[in-house]
This record gives C-alpha cells, sequence and structure tokens, in this order.
C-alpha cells in the first residue's frame, strides 16, 4: 500500500498501476514546483523581499578634461538614514544627461565611501579636520585609517556583485554605537581619470610618475626615486599627457549609487567588514596610522616585466603573498578581490591551505560601458553557504594576488574584502535554502539545475513505475508504507 496526500487527506491506494502513476504525477508535480519556484522564488522571502527599499544619488558634479584627474572627499553625502540592514552598494560615472560613462573615456580607479559621526552642537566643519569628526573604520586590521572604508570599488564596479544575502546585513544606524552628541554621517572619495586623447591610456591608468611629470607628491614631499608610479603621482588636480595637438570639451560627471537597504529588526544577522591587503608586511611601528614603507598595509606595488623568453612560461605570472592573524573571526559569507589592469586573480586561504575564496576578474571585449575591452569589468565572487566555513579566532590567513607579467605594471593593488558573521542561522527551511541557492548562482546555471531535477525525476517516476508493474506480474505486492 502507498499513502499519498491529496488535498491534505491521506488516501490509501491499492492497485499497483495506481500507484505507477501518482508516483509519476507525484514526481512531475515535484518537478514543475520547482520551475514555478524558478520564476517566483522571491517571493519566498516574505520578511525581506517584501520590505527592501532603493534609494539612487549622485555625488557633487565633478569636471574632468583631457587628461585631468579627479581625487577629492565628500563630507555629509546622501546616504540612506535610520537603523538598516544595507544590502548592496552599487555605483558608475555617469554624464550630466545620465548616460554611462566608458572607461577608456573616464577611468575610474576607485570610489569610496566611509561612515563618521559629526557632533550635532557645530555648523558643517568636517574639511577642518578638527575633533568636532570623529572616523569610524570597518573591522579591517592595516594600521590606522588606512582602507577604512565600509564600500567601495574600481574599475570592476558594474560587474561585480555587491548583495548580502539573507539573513545577513551590514548594520547601519545602531543608536548604541553612535557616541553621545554626535550623528552618524558619510564620506565620500571619487578618484577618476580622463583618458580621452592621452599618449598613452595605461601609463595614465596606472598613474605612472613620468607621464604625469609629477617629482613631489600632494604635500610637496619629494617622491622617492625608485618610485615609477601609483597614487602619489595621481593626486587631484594633476594631468596626464595628452596627444599635441589633441583637444576636447570639459565634461561634467557624476558618481551614481544605488544603495538597497531592509528596516532593522531581530531577524537580521549583522557582519563586520574586512579588508585585507596583500602588501601588508605584519608590523606595526610605534602604533602608525599613516602609509610607511616599514609598518602595515601599504596598498600598492609594482610588477616587473618578464623576459621575453619566459612570455608563454609560468614564470610570466607575479605571485605575491602575505601571511595576515584575523584577531576575531566567523562564518564568511561573502568574498571578492580588487585588482588593477593585468591582475589574473586572487585567492585567500586559511588554515591547512583551506581556499576561503578565489577571486578572478572579468575583461571587457568592446566599446560599450561596463564591457570595455582591456579593463577589468568585474570580479568574480563567493558566497560560501551558511556555516561552511569559518575564520577562528587569531587564525592565520595567506593571501595571494596574482598578475601578468607580460608587461610592466605600477600601483597595483591586492586587496580582498570579506564579509563575516558572528554566528548562522538556526536552521534553513527547505524553502529558503532553495533561495539561497537561486539568490548566489547564475541565472542561465540555475535553470540547467532545474531541467537536471526535472530529467532526474522524470528518470525515476519511469524507473518506480517499471518496478511496481513488475512486482504485478511477478504475483505479489511490494510493501510501500
Amino acid at each position: 500500500m502507498q499513502v499519498i496526500f491529496h488535498g491534505f487527506q491521506p488516501k490509501i491506494l491499492e492497485s499497483a498501476g495506481v500507484m505507477s502513476y501518482y508516483s509519476l504525477g507525484s514526481l512531475l508535480l515535484l518537478s514543475k514546483l520547482f520551475l514555478e519556484f524558478d520564476i517566483s522564488y522571491s517571493q519566498a522571502l516574505l520578511e525581506h523581499g517584501s520590505n527592501m527599499k532603493s534609494a539612487t544619488f549622485l555625488s557633487p558634479k565633478f569636471v574632468l578634461a583631457p587628461g585631468s584627474v579627479e581625487n577629492r572627499w565628500y563630507f555629509n553625502i546622501d546616504f540612506p538614514r535610520g537603523h538598516i540592514a544595507v544590502k548592496s552598494f552599487n555605483a558608475e560615472v555617469i554624464d550630466e544627461a545620465g548616460n554611462s560613462v566608458p572607461l577608456h573615456e573616464t577611468y575610474l580607479h576607485h570610489w569610496l565611501v566611509e561612515k563618521y559621526y559629526h557632533r550635532l552642537d557645530v555648523a558643517n566643519s568636517e574639511n577642518n579636520g578638527n575633533s568636532d569628526v570623529m572616523l569610524a573604520k570597518n573591522s579591517g586590521i592595516c594600521q590606522g585609517g588606512i582602507l577604512r572604508q565600509h564600500f567601495g570599488l574600481g574599475s570592476e564596479t558594474r560587474g561585480t556583485a555587491t548583495h548580502v544575502s539573507d539573513p545577513y546585513g551590514i548594520e547601519i544606524g545602531n543608536p548604541d554605537e553612535i557616541p553621545a552628541g554626535y550623528e552618524e554621517r558619510w564620506l565620500l572619495n571619487v578618484h577618476a581619470i580622463d583618458t580621452r586623447g592621452v599618449e598613452d591610456r595605461l601609463g595614465c591608468t596606472e598613474c605612472k610618475c613620468d607621464i604625469y611629470n609629477i617629482t613631489v607628491d600632494e604635500f610637496g614631499r619629494p617622491i622617492r626615486p625608485d618610485y615609477k608610479g601609483g597614487l602619489f603621482c595621481c593626486y587631484d588636480h594633476t594631468q596626464c599627457k595628452v596627444r599635441p595637438g589633441y583637444e576636447d570639451v570639459r565634461r561634467s560627471l557624476y558618481l551614481r549609487y544605488t544603495v538597497k537597504w531592509v528596516d532593522w529588526d531581530s531577524s537580521v544577522i549583522p557582519v563586520k567588514i574586512f579588508i585585507l591587503d596583500v602588501t601588508d608586511t605584519g608590523k606595526r611601528l610605534n602604533d602608525s596610522t599613516i602609509l610607511s614603507p616599514e609598518s602595515g598595509c601599504q596598498i600598492e606595488y609594482e610588477v616587473e616585466a618578464c623576459s621575453t623568453t619566459a612570455l608563454t612560461s609560468d614564470d610570466c605570472i607575479d605571485i605575491k603573498r602575505t601571511s595576515l592573524i584575523i584577531p576575531t573571526g566567523g562564518y564568511v559569507i561573502y568574498g571578492v578581490a580588487h585588482q588593477h589592469t593585468g591582475g589574473v586573480g586572487s585567492t585567500l586561504y586559511g588554515k591547512d591551505g583551506l581556499v576561503i575564496c578565489t577571486s578572478v576578474p572579468i575583461y571587457g571585449e568592446g566599446m560599450e560601458a561596463g564591457n570595455e575591452a582591456g579593463y577589468i569589468v568585474g570580479m568574480s565572487t563567493c558566497y560560501p553557504k551558511p556555516g561552511s566555513i569559518k575564520i577562528a579566532d587569531g587564525e592565520n590567513l595567506i593571501l595571494e594576488s596574482r598578475y601578468s607579467r607580460a608587461q610592466e605594471h605600477t600601483g597595483v593593488m591586492g586587496l580582498f574584502y570579506i564579509l563575516v558573521a558572528d554566528r548562522v542561522p538556526e536552521r534553513m527551511p527547505f524553502l529558503e535554502s532553495l533561495v539561497y541557492v537561486h539568490e548566489n548562482m547564475e541565472p542561465s546555471a540555475y535553470r540547467w539545475a532545474i531541467v537536471v531535477l526535472l530529467g532526474l525525476a522524470t528518470t525515476l517516476a519511469v524507473a518506480v513505475g517499471s518496478w511496481l508493474k513488475k512486482g504485478k506480474d511477478d504475483g505479489y505486492q511490494p510493501i510501500l508504507a
């Protein structure tokens, strides 16, 4: 006999033929439900999905001419208010008409968004650098104010997933964390380089000092002789070489950024933001809070070109590694690397060589914004199954960054962003687990998975039907319940 549920009422069927029919029907119905789930899976996220909020903002206007550089900080930018959980943060450079600007015209070196606290009883005084402002960094381990941002990417921003899977969120506006007499605010840094008509586009985006004609940094200090290029040579208002006779208009641009969030409640699990740097020396001298060749995170480094005889060998890959100790760990729920042109991937390893996350660049193949040939237009991301990867308190991690040495590169980066939670959900019901899989799988891959499930269900139904029929023909009834 077999007990099935039809209209939530159990019904006993004794006929093997009927059982075969209902087995086939039930499995096909299950497959149909999977397919319907593919269409309406978001409806299962009853709590967060229906309460998701979204807002799009514009940065202050910045104006660029061919070869010019924008690298400024904007305080008190527009940002969602209240006690919330940020679910994603995306950005891109646009013109005054709202059109996306391609990287081969304006290269987005990076954008950063940082949290700070401002005194309530004083007027806006952020630019004065006084005690009215308290900077609030992330959970990262770099010294002082280095890599303290909460959000930020570079040229890859259009093609990199930033969503935080349910039930996690980046907690913002917690009144218990805001110092008395202060309010939470946000500041934005945009570093953009106009490469229209320049002599050496890669040289401009990699901030090579000679084509910027720079010998001192933005504070007037001499740049060391062995420094070939990087952030010290493409600061605000510097100028990259433009081809003789080339002229084009100055144009007004904006960083357009979209934030998605839900209101904070007890169902949200907060995550900590770690930004790791492959150039971190591991040393902390005299509690240094700034960039120093002897101490801490250096942010950038150089990649030397390999010899012409090694161009096709493994020796033509630069591999840089560093060892990092994470004071307080947790469960990894997201990971992504940040690299520049020439990057071929980065991996974060845990204890005993466990791969926590490997992130590789996606290079564009065309001319349109979001697919610019020769540029990194996206980075692959990691969404480990909740609870599957845990970093222990004080665990030693190895960060590896790989670059092609087919040509020299200056000012490259090897950063790694991870989101870490102190706990995982107590349980993950079936539908929620399917939502998790759907959220973090490419649409085409998910549909193929559905097709495979449908095929397996059909095959199993046919096999069960044949088996039941054989049992009847042999003169016995199999025990099914």
